[in-house]
């Protein structure tokens, strides 16, 4: 099994869907990813089910719930993040583990 390492950074949905432009710096980072010709590395995930892995119970008491995530295979992406925005938890995980089967997953359900 090949492990990835993932860098996140977590804040409260209300914190990072309302009060900061998130959607508008991820929609830069993509066109300019679409420029360089670069394969996305990062996701947003609403409810990341990786909070809930035991060695994560902590970040997870730290933040606001409902939370949401971004995730990326690149690390200096956030922390160029983090130093835009305040009120957040980063770290990181290698995954895919026994308590991270799928670092991408969501704890929403959608409606069929």
């Amino acid at each position: 099994m090949s492990f990835q390492t993932y860098y996140y950074l977590v804040a409260s949905e209300h914190f990072l869907f309302e009060e900061e432009p998130l959607a508008e710096v991820l929609k830069e980072r993509t066109r300019h990813y679409q420029e360089q010709e670069k394969a996305i590395d990062f996701w947003l995930i609403k409810q990341p089910a990786f909070l809930d892995a035991p060695e994560l119970a902590g970040v997870k008491g730290q933040c606001p719930q409902p939370a949401a995530a971004v995730l990326s295979t690149d690390a200096t992406f956030i922390t160029w993040l983090k130093l835009r925005l305040e009120y957040v938890l980063t770290g990181e995980f290698a995954a895919p583990s026994g308590s991270i089967p799928d670092p991408l997953a969501s704890l929403t359900t959608v409606a069929p």
